[in-house]
């Protein structure tokens, strides 16, 4: 909105306004809903009327105004003639087909009405081919004008003229100036006589109310709105950045509509009481649109710079800094406004080239020389090292706390200036010394073109920062966690807070990319090329950036952003919506849950990334080609990592270890906590993760302990010595499972005498219990009850050899006869407590 307004204000922007008034003369609105269209006989003849040449003295702004407007109305036939032979398709498809030789011929009144309809689809075809012919002659004569401007605007740039500095130029002057002055004071005259007949009507009443409203509206109106957006945007909006970057936004908009209605207000009663004639049309109009521009630059430095209220400051400067460059908006937006409405006014009456020349003369010099001074405050050692001591939190009436903490410097302190800055300054200061020497040299136009540059680009850079900064403190409050709504979207849909401020940079810095892309168009603005260009260029894919094959265009990547974006959150949804409200009410078991969970992020991950691919212009076919190319490649140095991604494909999709399960790979053995498309994470029984690569389960042998839902065994070797009682071992041991409530039933625990070496018994005791991973925990147990049992019952396990037991000792043994701990033949964990296992 703010670029528009500069562009329409500019002084190269009235072939926009004259663009977006403009309507083919033979338009007229027949109904709200259906308006009459031009007929393609009399596009033609304008398209025919427009010289094929520009002449020498003329900009070709209206001509490209007019043939922009006649390709739109080419373009609104073509669309409502595609309208209309839809319909008449339609029509005849329900008719049915047309019979066929021999066949019985249709009814008088079908094949009437087949006839009418087959004669009106031809005239509508035909009239939709030569729209679309026009509106492609209309795009070449638009792009062949645009051609001959830029070749007529460098032509001009290098005409030399007599330098202001020798006698000639003094002398054209002194000559010029009594015709310039007569021609000059015509138009007064005109402007003098139509205000007289203003006052002296019977509208008089009507005149001068629209002038004090235009007064009051100009000065009042500005005052009031300020105030009241510095008390409605604290109000409405929450504390942060971007009140202060809304607010500078909304100034610089409100500031420009409201000079630029008050100078309309003001005309208009002027033209309604005394009916202006062409040449006072022509100045009413350039000087709203000189008003508009001046409004915008002043309004821009004014809320830049903030000199008042600098806890609404968006610049990184200090009090001092601002409110030494607070003047040169002022005087610069002024300088330039009449710079451009003198040129008009020149154009109006005639005035002689001598005259052209000194209106470049003066504005160059006075602009090089407010941009120098500018400069100078910049460069000044002592305004990057100042920095107040007082406070401004509370400065401006309605600012809260929170904004001036939020500002780039609430102490006032003057901020590290960015190499951007740096840069900037330097090329000003190179433009303002070429811009004295041209003038000097006598190649005044180029002097007059550069001044004007200096200009435009100051107020696209501003506007251009302002967007950034918008764009930035937008996407803050809305997408990060910090702001209301991420933090709605973490708390609400579970989003990771982390991710939501991804995405905020992520968006702000697309954002950004489109803004950069506008800027560099909008700054070739004045070197020939009209603001309805910038938008055009912006808007149309045909004048975009190509690179090969592939176009870039704003709108596409905002398109791709877009659908990433949101397919993304959909995804995010439905796997939300799986995991907690229909999976829950299903009987499938938690691992094929985070399967399919899994499965659907990939294949929706694939095809939003497809879609937004396709967005951007980058087809299916194009992407297998880059595959294609790519195998080889792939074949060698991503060899692995294919495979751990196929790998990971064929667990997902066979399960023969999910999430849960407790596997035994190598020597590494834990739960499966996470199945991913390239490894595996696996929790040992420390709580540390091991990451395995998803081909080592489908290469190596791996031990899924519960896969089937197995019971799990408990496995007991015990050894004694020779002269015990091994019946009554037995039964210790036998009761002590029997006994134990972890142990199964079913099947039934047993205990054997599995083997005698060396003179000792080696007792087995196998129990089975529910769960392979209460099997540790049930053998602990069952020691323990074993050791306290044979204690009491005065039986040992592999006593040491210098102690001897006798058969018949007291039930209560000596503390120095206490049996040692049993050497149990404990096997590696995965045999010892193990369970009805499953390897892959």
């Amino acid at each position: 909105m703010v670029l528009a307004l500069v562009l329409a204000a500019w002084p190269g922007g009235t072939a926009w306004a004259q663009n977006r008034q403009a309507s083919p003369p033979a338009a007229a609105a027949s109904s709200p809903a259906e308006p009459q269209l031009p007929s393609i006989d009399l596009l033609r003849k304008q398209l025919d009327a427009i010289p094929q040449k520009l002449p020498e003295d003329d900009d070709g702004r209206k001509l490209l105004a007019e043939v922009n407007a006649i390709g739109t109305a080419a373009e609104q036939v073509a669309n409502r003639r595609t309208e209309e032979l839809a319909d008449i398709d339609s029509r005849l498809s329900g008719l049915g087909p047309a019979p066929e030789k021999g066949a019985p011929a249709d009814a008088p009144d079908v094949a009437e009405q087949r006839a009418g309809l087959s004669k009106q689809r031809s005239a509508v075809d035909s009239d939709l081919k030569l729209a679309r012919l026009i509106m492609v002659d209309a795009q070449q004569r638009g792009t062949d004008l645009i051609r001959q401007r830029r070749e007529q605007f460098q032509a001009a740039l290098t005409t030399r003229v007599d330098s202001p500095l020798g006698r000639v130029y003094w002398r054209n002057l002194r000559a010029s100036l009594p015709g310039d002055s007569a021609r000059l004071g015509s138009l007064a005259d005109e402007l003098r006589a139509a205000v007289r007949t203003a006052l002296q009507s019977d509208r008089r009443s009507a005149f001068l109310g629209g002038l004090v409203g235009a007064l009051l509206l100009a000065i009042a109106g500005t005052w009031i709105a300020e105030r009241v957006l510095l008390r409605l945007v604290p109000a409405k909006l929450p504390g942060g950045r971007l009140r202060r970057s809304l607010l500078a936004a909304a100034s610089v908009v409100v500031h420009a509509l409201l000079i630029g209605l008050a100078a309309q207000w003001a005309w208009s009663a002027l033209d309604t009481a005394a009916d202006l004639g062409e040449r006072l049309q022509e100045l009413a109009e350039s000087s709203v649109q000189m008003a508009t521009f001046a409004a915008v630059v002043i309004a821009l430095g004014h809320a830049l710079l903030s000199r008042k209220r600098s806890s609404w400051r968006l610049t990184g400067i200090s009090d001092n800094l601002a409110t030494q460059l607070s003047p040169y908006p002022w005087l610069i937006g002024i300088v330039a406004a009449a710079s451009g409405l003198i040129t008009q006014i020149n154009s109006i009456v005639g005035a002689s080239l001598t005259a052209e020349v000194t209106v470049h003369v003066v504005s160059a010099l006075l602009v090089s020389a407010l941009v120098a001074m500018a400069l100078r405050h910049l460069r000044a050692p002592s305004a990057a090292r100042h920095a107040a001591a007082q406070a401004h939190a509370g400065e401006a009436a309605g600012t809260p706390a929170a904004d001036a903490a939020a500002a780039p410097d609430a102490t006032g302190a003057a901020a590290p200036r960015s190499p951007w800055v740096g840069l900037l300054v330097a090329c000003a200061t190179l433009a303002t010394v070429v811009t004295a020497i041209l003038v000097a040299i006598g190649y005044v136009a180029l002097a007059g073109t550069l001044a004007r540059q200096m200009v435009w680009t100051g107020v696209v850079f501003a506007v251009t920062y302002l967007a950034f900064q918008l764009v930035d403190d937008a996407c803050e409050a809305l997408l990060s966690s910090r702001g209301g709504f991420g933090g709605r979207l973490h708390k609400v849909m579970g989003m990771d807070a982390r991710l939501l401020d991804q995405a905020a940079v992520l968006v702000s810095g697309v954002l950004r990319v489109a803004l950069f892309f506008y800027m560099l168009i909008a700054l070739m603005a004045p070197f020939g090329t009209g603001p309805d260009e910038v938008f055009r260029r912006g808007t149309n894919a045909d004048h975009s950036l190509k690179v090969g094959e592939f176009t870039m265009a704003p709108q596409a990547l905002l398109t791709a952003l877009a659908v990433v974006v949101a397919g993304f959150v959909m995804i995010r949804i439905v796997k939300r919506w799986l995991s907690d409200r229909y999976f829950p009410s299903t009987s499938l078991e938690p691992g094929m849950r985070s399967s399919i969970t899994t499965l659907l992020g990939y294949v929706g991950g694939v095809v939003v990334i497809a879609v937004a691919l396709a967005g951007l212009g980058i087809s299916v076919e194009r992407i297998a080609w880059v595959a294609s190319a790519l195998s080889v490649g792939i074949g060698f140095g991503l060899q692995a990592i294919v495979q751990n991604f196929i790998s990971g494909l064929i667990l997902l999709a066979e399960r023969p270890v999910k999430v849960g399960d407790w596997v035994v790979l190598g020597t590494t053995e834990g739960d499966v906590r996470r199945v991913n498309v390239r490894a595996t994470e696996i929790q040992l029984g420390d709580r540390s993760t091991v990451i395995v690569p998803n081909s080592e389960f489908i290469t190596k042998t791996v031990r899924n302990m519960t896969l089937t839902g197995a019971p799990g065994r408990v496995l007991l070797r015990l050894p004694a010595p020779l002269d015990v009682d091994a019946k009554r071992m037995r039964e210790i041991i036998l009761a002590a499972l029997t006994a134990h409530e972890g142990i199964l039933d079913t099947p039934e625990p047993i205990v054997q005498l599995e083997d005698i070496v060396s003179g000792t018994l080696t007792f087995l005791a196998i129990g089975y219990v529910s769960n392979p991973r209460n099997a540790g925990g049930v053998k602990s147990d069952l020691l323990f009850s074993i050791l306290e049992s044979l204690r009491a019952a005065g039986l040992a396990l592999s006593p040491p050899a210098s102690t001897s037991v006798a058969p018949h000792a007291p039930a209560a043994p000596a503390p120095a006869a206490a049996p040692a701990l049993p050497t149990v033949a404990v096997p590696q964990p995965q045999a010892a407590v193990g369970g009805a296992s499953n390897a892959t």
